[in-house]
């Protein structure tokens, strides 16, 4: 009895060993990189992808060793069903233990795109096109839909103003809505409650607002006019003065060649500041935090009218007559 108890012990322990020893040599090979070549390789992970599947696919790549010890190592850390699916860059040079955190907090891969102050939704639909984060038919379709902008609890028929302009990091699998929900909650988070109450204390509305900044936006790149542009638009606006905008009308405008006739200034619709009063229905453009600024507290000035010096700049005048003279001078001189 005595040497099947010792026999029981010695193989207890034996066997205790022999766990132990696989559980220290797992945990050392977790620490342990498959080679130092810091070349990365972009892995797909596929939806319901099983682990023994995936630790194989990244043995087939280079980027682990031995798939048996890396399937243990993630039973023993728990991860093996906590994997997200996506892409993500991953290197041999990165340690077994590394990549499984990487794919179980799901740190995929991120696209960057930056959307320029003043672009408009085509314009910005084609930047998540030309990303491969979606087609541009499929943004312009939520970014339509009036449904998902009442959603949002914008008062306007499209996203048209509320698509903030700024630098983005999209995973490739990102739903075209969530890219807009993301953009949104920018504006936002920029629209805050003091230009909101701003914007009371003007008598506007944060529609009205952010229609006049993407007017001001299209009308000049240059941030020190921003203000002076502003005021002139605010004066009309008081005087009940037509916007008169050229932006406005290219808006309106199914296929502009970029030359504007008279034309296109006497065509009716209803973003034509020519022949229609005040504000038009909404934003023709996205604009950034200097244009909504500049919407919300413009300079005080006097002026009325302004036109191109074809310098980027503008001549500004309080009167029609200062303005025509200032109209053969930039524009109809040879």
């Amino acid at each position: 009895m005595n040497k099947i108890k010792t026999f029981f012990l010695i193989s207890l322990f034996i066997s205790f060993s022999v766990v132990s020893c696989l559980f220290l040599d797992i945990l050392a090979y977790g620490d342990k990189s498959a080679d130092a070549d810091n070349s990365e390789k972009v892995i797909v992970i596929l939806p319901g992808q099983n682990f023994p599947a995936i630790a194989n696919y990244l043995s087939d790549t280079g980027i682990i060793k031995n798939p048996f010890k890396f399937k243990l190592l993630a039973r023993i850390k728990s991860c093996d069903k906590k994997i997200n699916s996506g892409e993500y860059l991953l290197s041999s040079s990165m340690t077994p233990i590394k990549i499984l955190e990487t794919m179980a907090s799901g740190k995929v891969l991120l696209y960057k795109i930056t959307i320029p102050e003043g672009y408009n939704m085509e314009q910005i639909a084609s930047i998540i096109a030309k990303a491969k984060l979606g087609t541009k038919e499929d943004f312009l379709m939520a970014a339509t839909d009036p449904s998902f902008v009442h959603k949002h609890g914008i008062n306007a028929e499209t996203f048209e103003g509320y698509l903030f302009p700024d630098t983005y990091n999209f995973p490739k699998n990102i739903t075209q809505e969530k890219i807009i929900a993301t953009m949104v909650a920018q504006f936002r988070s920029i629209f805050n409650q003091k230009r909101e109450n701003r914007a009371k204390d003007i008598n506007l509305s944060i529609h009205q607002v952010v229609t006049l900044a993407s007017i001001i936006e299209k009308e000049t790149g240059v941030s020190l006019e921003r203000p002076i542009i502003s005021s002139v638009f605010h004066n009309r606006l008081k005087k009940k003065m037509r916007l008169e905008s050229d932006p406005t009308v290219i808006y309106g405008l199914k296929d502009f060649d970029g030359n504007i006739t008279r034309k296109h200034l006497l065509a009716q619709n209803p973003y034509n500041t020519y022949t229609i009063k005040g504000l038009p229905p909404g934003p023709i453009s996205n604009p950034g935090i200097k244009a909504i600024e500049a919407a919300l507290y413009p300079a005080d000035t006097n002026f009325l009218y302004f036109v191109s010096k074809k310098d980027c700049t503008h001549k500004f005048s309080t009167n029609i007559k200062d303005h025509d003279k200032a109209v053969r001078k930039y524009q109809l001189r040879r």
